[in-house]
């Protein structure tokens, strides 16, 4: 069966959500006139923030709980006492300017070029719908794909089947027509693979990967499979 349809994921897959996190938090923190050791902030922040995104892809947070929460315990783990209105404050400040810088990966609208000439490109994205659309129109992503589909659109997050079905569905695609692309193995990799559609797995930290899966390190090694 011919490939017509191209998923990505948008975070760590097309929009640098690391690069971008930083410049938001030196901003934010900046702004609130925090005491704090921006790199030692960072670098606990990094994989708590993760854990509690892979608590909330698993239903067992809130959105809520998952921008609180992943504050105050970084600033627990740092031994830096900071109060809950600051936190609050710190939590809108950072969803209010993380769409307002748009450093992509190398190489995204190279690709994103390339293929909207062959296939027709759309997003499935875990992300919170008020953000990420500010993300894809700010970065000028949007223009390159038919439908952005957000886990708050759908009530169910990547792996979940549903979310593929509910893509599929508003793409008019069926999964031997489709691959989807992204970084997160859970998430997109396996979450894809399970419905039927051939996953890509960015790569770009070069981690070993155990099955017969395409990998890649850069955005543009796509142009070797698509």
């Amino acid at each position: 069966m011919k490939i017509k349809h191209i998923f990505f994921d948008l975070d760590h897959t097309l929009w640098d959500f690391e690069a971008n996190s930083r410049a938001t938090f030196i901003k934010i923190i900046k702004d609130n006139n925090v005491n704090v050791n921006f790199e030692k902030f960072l670098n606990y922040y990094k994989q708590i923030n993760l854990e509690y995104w892979r608590l909330y892809r698993n239903n067992a947070i809130s959105k809520e709980k998952l921008r609180y929460g992943r504050l105050k315990d970084t600033f627990d783990k740092i031994n830096v006492v900071v109060s809950d209105d600051m936190i609050h404050s710190l939590s809108e400040d950072y969803i209010k300017y993380l769409s307002t810088f748009n450093k992509v990966f190398d190489g995204t609208y190279e690709i994103l070029d390339y293929l909207s000439k062959k296939y027709t490109l759309h997003i499935i994205t875990n992300g919170f719908s008020e953000v990420q659309n500010l993300k894809m129109v700010n970065s000028k992503l949007d223009i390159y794909f038919e439908k952005i589909i957000t886990s708050e659109s759908v009530g169910v997050k990547k792996p979940n089947p549903k979310i593929f079905q509910y893509a599929l569905e508003q793409a008019n695609a069926i999964p031997s027509e489709c691959v989807m692309i992204g970084d997160s193995w859970e998430a997109d990799i396996m979450g894809a693979k399970n419905f039927g559609i051939k996953p890509i797995y960015c790569n770009f930290e070069n981690q070993s990967v155990g099955e017969s899966v395409i990998s890649i390190e850069n955005l543009l090694d796509l142009k070797k499979y698509l």
